[in-house]
Formats: structure tokens, C-alpha cells, sequence
């Protein structure tokens, strides 16, 4: 059972709610690329995946339907189900004392839930109460290079723009963008039954639900989550939030204002120096970071760092990072790692 704020010197009995998703797999491949201490993998899902099996560590391993009883036992619930899922069953997790780190957004913004970017904020980690809360997509790839920047100097305010890939709307919707773009290429008119829109040679606004300030859902996350992440209150962001028909890697384009002038140079310095963050720029071959540089990749890369040609105290810069692996399933064993016994 759980000892916080670390878990026991052992193996741990992991259970994962949301295996047959995008981030479900993710997580199954990371936790044995990482060699994270299983000593029992549980596979949940809902009764459309119950029964299908995948391959970990060389054994098969079938999904079970989740049920009263799918958590005894268990040290470590990695949830991705979506936020009915996760509220349903946090009592019965809670109940069997074990700790759940979540992927949606049902306790993000909670007073009592941490949430973390192992990178930016660990120490949040080690007040959880039973359950820590895993960061938006957008919201972690934009916080592990605001908060090297803030550290160094004082954000005033933030403009960002995203270009966010089909995983984000999970793996139907990545297997819908293929299907559409070959409709397209054969001259049949593209239907989506996934998204509201066809991506395939499209893109559009976000699809999340608009608020009453006509900003919409995924919005509003990045601006409230990096506050509590930031530990920030009045921190000033605004963001616009697209979907573009690429499909897996999300990116940014970032405007900071910082209240003094900030160099380009240290700017650059203090990006290739931190955690998680890589620095891709070759101004002679206008070659900045791609999404197919971040693909199956732990790092965010970031580059074109410039001055704002408006504003003296701003930069400009431009970051991709894997929105299935940083942005959801690798940061959530990072979030465990940091509770694992010391050795």
C-alpha cells in the first residue's frame, strides 16, 4: 500500500484505467522502456476494450473490464479514461489506498490535488492526498520553457498560439485523419465522425466548448493550469488554440513580454540548459523544430528564439513537443518516479 509521500521500497502493483488509448499504450511502452517497478500490470478499460489483449515485457496481458474490485491491491492507478472515468472511480482508488495520477482534467484545478511538471514544480508532488493531477498537452510542453525563462527574469505576459495534432483528440482521431486525407487524395469529399470538422488538408479552432468569454475550454486550461503550476495567481497569458492536420506532436508559437529586456543570447542559454528542453536552431538553413523532430521523443524543442521587433522586452520563440509522450503518459511517470523510494 502507499506510504506517503514515497512508495515502499519494492516493486509496485500498477494498474492502468484507459489502456487501449493512445496515452493508455504510451504509458505500457514507457513503463517498460523506463524499467519503472512492476511487480503486477493490471490492463483496465470500459467493456468495448474489455477482452483485448496486448503484448508488455514480452507476456500477453488482457484488458479487464474496471470494476469494484479491479483496484485491490493496487499501489499506483495511472488514469486515462477521461474525467467521468477518473471522478467515478476515485473513491474506490482512494479506498484502496492507492494513488492515482491523472490524465484528464477532473481534478486539475482542484485545491487539494497537485499539478505537476516534474520539470518546473516537483516539489508539489510530495503534498498529494491520493491523487496527483498530470497537466494538459498544451500546458506542459508551454510551462517547461516558461519557467526556466521566469526564473531567470519576470514574465509580464504571455501570447501563444498552438497548432495542436489529431492525438490530442486521442487515437480515433488520429486513424480518422489517415482515412480522410486518403478520401481527399481520391476525390471524395472528407466526413468526420470524430471531430466536428474534416482535418484532413484543414484545420480549425479548437473544438473544446467555448466559455461565456467566448475563449474556449483548451484556452481557459493553459491560462488557469500555469497558474497553479507557476504558483502564479495573476500570471498573464492568453492563448488562441488550432487544430491542424498533423498527427501526433502539437506545437506553439509564444510571444513573452518580461519586464526588462531579456537577451536573445541568454534567452538561447538558458533554454539549451534546462530540464526537459532541447534547442533546435540553424539560422543559416532556416531550420527551426518540426514536429517530426519531437515524435517519439522525451524532449520539447524549441527554437527561433527572437527579439519582438514591437516591444523591447519581448522574445519570440517556437516550441514542439510529442503531445502523447511529454504531454501526457511520460509525464505521468515522471510525476511517479519522484515518489519512488530513494535509494
Amino acid at each position: 500500500m502507499l506510504n506517503p509521500p514515497f512508495f515502499s521500497d519494492r516493486p509496485l502493483k500498477v494498474a492502468v484505467l484507459g489502456a487501449s488509448g493512445a496515452v493508455g499504450q504510451e504509458l505500457l511502452h514507457l513503463l517498460e522502456e523506463r524499467l519503472f517497478p512492476v511487480e503486477e500490470l493490471r490492463l483496465l478499460g470500459s467493456s468495448r476494450s474489455s477482452g483485448s489483449i496486448h503484448n508488455w515485457k514480452g507476456k500477453a496481458h488482457t484488458i479487464t473490464e474496471v470494476n469494484d474490485k479491479a483496484f485491490e491491491g493496487v499501489d499506483l492507478v495511472f488514469a486515462s479514461a477521461g474525467g467521468a472515468v477518473s471522478r467515478n472511480w476515485r473513491p474506490v482508488i482512494s479506498r484502496e489506498g492507492a494513488l492515482m495520477i491523472d490524465n484528464s482534467n477532473a481534478f486539475r484545478m482542484a485545491p487539494d490535488v497537485p499539478l505537476v511538471v516534474p520539470e518546473v514544480n516537483p516539489e508539489a508532488a510530495l503534498k498529494h492526498q491520493g491523487v496527483i493531477a498530470n497537466p494538459n498537452c498544451t500546458t506542459i510542453l508551454l510551462n517547461l520553457v516558461l519557467a526556466p525563462l521566469s526564473n531567470h527574469s519576470e514574465i509580464k505576459r504571455v501570447v501563444v498560439s498552438t497548432y495542436q495534432s489529431a492525438s490530442g483528440a486521442g487515437a480515433r482521431a488520429m486513424e480518422e485523419l489517415k482515412s480522410l486525407s486518403k478520401d481527399v487524395l481520391e476525390g471524395r469529399i472528407p466526413e468526420s465522425k470524430v471531430l466536428p470538422h474534416s482535418l484532413a488538408f484543414n484545420l480549425f479552432l479548437h473544438n473544446s466548448p467555448l466559455e461565456s468569454n467566448c475563449y474556449c475550454e483548451e484556452e481557459m486550461k493553459m491560462l488557469n493550469e500555469t497558474r497553479k503550476i507557476m504558483d502564479k495567481p495573476d500570471f498573464r497569458l492568453t492563448a488562441t488554440c488550432v487544430r491542424v492536420p498533423v498527427l501526433r506532436a502539437h506545437s506553439e508559437s509564444v510571444n513573452i513580454e518580461f519586464n526588462e529586456p531579456l537577451s536573445v543570447d541568454l534567452a538561447k542559454q538558458i533554454i539549451s540548459t534546462a530540464p526537459g528542453v532541447e534547442l533546435i536552431e540553424d539560422v543559416e538553413e532556416n531550420r527551426f523544430p518540426m514536429p517530426v523532430d519531437v515524435t517519439g521523443r522525451d524532449q520539447v524543442a524549441v527554437g527561433r528564439i527572437r527579439q519582438d521587433i514591437s516591444d523591447s522586452n519581448a522574445l519570440e520563440l517556437w516550441l514542439c513537443g510529442d503531445q502523447i509522450r511529454k504531454g501526457a503518459a511520460l509525464n505521468a511517470i515522471q510525476i511517479a518516479e519522484l515518489l519512488l523510494s530513494p535509494s
